[in-house]
C-alpha cells in the first residue's frame, strides 16, 4: 500500500493541491483514510489538516455504496464483460463478512475501524449492502469505525512512520 501511496502522492500533487491529492487518495478503494493518512504525511500536511479532509474524502463514496452497489451490480452482471470481476468482487467481500453477519453493528464498526488490508469503509459498506443491514445502522457503525481507524492511523501515520519519515 505505501507504494501505491507514495505513487499516487507524487502524480497527484503535481497537478493538484497536496490537500486535494490526499482527498482523492481517501476516496480510493484500498487505499482510503489509511493511504490519505500516510499521503498526508508524506507530503508534510499537518494531521490537524490531514485528518477532517481523510475523513470527509473516505465518506463521500459511502452512502452510493450503501444506495446503489447491488443494483449497479445486478446491472452490471447482466454484461459478459463485467460478470466474472462482479461475481468475484462479491465473493471476496462476503468471505470476509462472518463478524458482520454475527454481531452486525459492533462487527461493522470493528471492520473499518481496525485498519487491516481488505478492510475498510468501503468494503464494509458493499459487505452492509449486500447483506442489506439497516442503511442508518450501516452508516453509524461505518462513521465510528472511520474515526477508530483515523486515531489508529493518525499514531502510525504521524508517530511511528511519521518519525521516520521526516
Amino acid at each position: 500500500m505505501e507504494v501505491l501511496v507514495q505513487w499516487f502522492s507524487h502524480h497527484l500533487a503535481q497537478f493538484i493541491s497536496p490537500e486535494g491529492a490526499v482527498f482523492i487518495i481517501s476516496m480510493i478503494p484500498i487505499l482510503e483514510l489509511r493511504g490519505g493518512l500516510l499521503a498526508a504525511s508524506l507530503l508534510k500536511i499537518s494531521a490537524a489538516k490531514a485528518l477532517p479532509i481523510c475523513i470527509v474524502g473516505n465518506i463521500v463514496p459511502i452512502p452510493f455504496i450503501l444506495l446503489f452497489i447491488r443494483q449497479i451490480f445486478k446491472w452490471m452482471k447482466k454484461t459478459k464483460t463485467f460478470r466474472g470481476l462482479i461475481t468475484k468482487l462479491e465473493n471476496r467481500a462476503m468471505g470476509k463478512s462472518d463478524q458482520i453477519k454475527r454481531y452486525e453493528f459492533l462487527g461493522l464498526l470493528l471492520f473499518v475501524g481496525i485498519p487491516l488490508p481488505g478492510t475498510g469503509a468501503w468494503t464494509g459498506a458493499l459487505i452492509a449492502s449486500l447483506l442489506e443491514v439497516d442503511i442508518k445502522k450501516s452508516s453509524i457503525a461505518i462513521l465510528g469505525g472511520l474515526f477508530m481507524a483515523s486515531a489508529i492511523m493518525y499514531i502510525v501515520s504521524y508517530g511511528i512512520v511519521g518519525n521516520v519519515v521526516h
